[in-house]
């Protein structure tokens, strides 16, 4: 008869769980093992890459911009007076001397307002004229009555002087004598009097006369702005160049002030580049300019910094020193490089596709084996396509600079 062994049982019930038990400890082992594991590094063809060496030396800071060509000289001619368009007489696009005639305007009030300032001026004039000849007519008549009490009084003089003589010789009264000096006084008197009559009336002769002037130069300054306006109705260059705008139509009514034509010179030529905001800080009058008019580089210097900032850029007036070519247009594109500086014996490489100067990147390393390690690296000033290494990379390093966002999340690559 077979014996129940019930230790056995248990022993063999004790190595199952013992088992089992190891297992999940060796799962969760593993699981814990593979889980510090780094993922294994992507491959990336190296065609698709953009790579660039760490270098020494001198590194020319530069900032780009795009722009036109604009002329140096350009005159706006406005509308003097409201008036009507009649015609157009020159287009755009055509060779004007100063005295050309590019529009013809009308205005009937503009032609009645100058006659009639003529004719206000012209009566002012013959006013003054016959004043003045009456006012010096009434100087003439207190003139000639001076003349007559100085006659008068040289007379009672001598007749006193006479008498005194006489009278002192007893040949005729004192009585007499005094009566006479005391004529000849009165006469004195009345010719001081007439002196100081004639003085004021030629200060307010003077006074009147100068009211006039004023008046008429009042009115000739009225019939020279209404000239002015008359002529203006026939719109004349102003400059010798080439007529660029006539920003109106036949028969279009205009005010005044209405911008009607510009003429520019195009001979004279000079660069607007937009320089973004960000980069302008460290742009200077002076400054060398090179100038890419698409047939040709032309040189030039910085002579004027807009100081307001537009749509996020500056406006940076360029002055060419040299020759432009024979195809440079007015509003031609351009494109404008202005050297900053240049910064003596530096680290340097490529610019990358992202990182912001004078900040810390993490760069991709290539050794010699193709295995790319990202590396912390401080980055100093930029130039267009260049920028300054401070720290992390040596000469000779080669680094990746396109853009590497969709490999984020590792730390090595590995470049076939």
């Amino acid at each position: 008869m077979d014996i129940q062994r019930l230790d056995l049982k248990q022993q063999a019930r004790r190595r199952r769980i013992a088992l089992i038990v190891a297992a999940v400890v060796a799962l969760a082992a593993l699981v814990g093992f593979v889980s510090r594991l780094d993922p294994a590094a992507p491959s990336v063809a190296k065609s698709s890459l953009w790579l660039d060496t760490v270098k020494q030396g001198d590194m020319l800071r530069e900032v780009r911009g795009p722009g036109v060509l604009v002329p140096k000289e350009i005159r706006w001619i406005a509308a003097e007076s409201n008036a009507r368009v009649e015609r157009i007489v020159v287009r755009p696009g055509a060779v004007v001397e100063a005295d050309t005639v590019i529009l013809e305007l009308s205005n009937p009030e503009v032609v009645d307002q100058q006659l009639s300032a003529v004719s206000a001026l012209t009566a002012a004039e013959a006013d003054y004229t016959a004043k003045q000849m009456g006012l010096e007519s009434q100087l003439l008549d207190q003139r000639a009555a001076l003349a007559g009490i100085r006659a008068d009084y040289e007379g009672a003089r001598l007749q006193a002087e006479a008498e005194t003589e006489l009278a002192g010789r007893g040949i005729i009264s004192r009585i007499q004598a005094r009566r006479s000096e005391l004529t000849s006084e009165q006469l004195k008197l009345r010719e001081g009097i007439e002196v100081e009559r004639i003085e004021k009336f030629e200060q307010t002769l003077r006074a009147q006369l100068a009211a006039e002037r004023a008046r008429i130069e009042q009115l000739k300054n009225v019939a020279e702005l209404r000239r002015r306006q008359a002529e203006a109705l026939k719109v004349r260059a102003g400059i010798a160049g080439v007529l660029q705008q006539v920003p109106v139509q036949e028969g279009q009514q205009v005010a005044a002030g209405t911008n009607l034509a510009r003429v520019a010179k195009p001979g004279e030529l000079m660069a607007e580049l937009r320089i973004s905001e960000t980069q302008v800080k460290d742009i200077l009058h002076g400054q060398q300019v090179r100038v890419d008019t698409r047939n040709g580089v032309v040189a030039g210097q910085v002579v004027r910094i807009d100081p307001a900032v537009q749509n996020g850029t500056v406006l940076v007036e360029v002055e060419f020193t040299e020759a432009l070519p024979a195809s440079a247009r007015p509003d031609l594109s351009v494109d404008g490089t202005i050297e900053i500086e240049r910064l003596q014996n530096v680290l340097y490489v490529g610019r990358p596709a992202y990182g912001q100067p004078e900040s810390e990147v993490r760069l991709f390393r290539v050794d010699a084996e193709g295995q790319a390690q990202r590396v912390p690296v401080r980055i100093g000033r930029a130039s267009v396509n260049l920028i300054e290494i401070q720290q992390g990379l040596a000469p000779g390093d080669q680094i990746i600079l396109s853009d590497t966002s969709q490999w984020e999340g590792y730390e090595r690559l590995r470049v076939d």
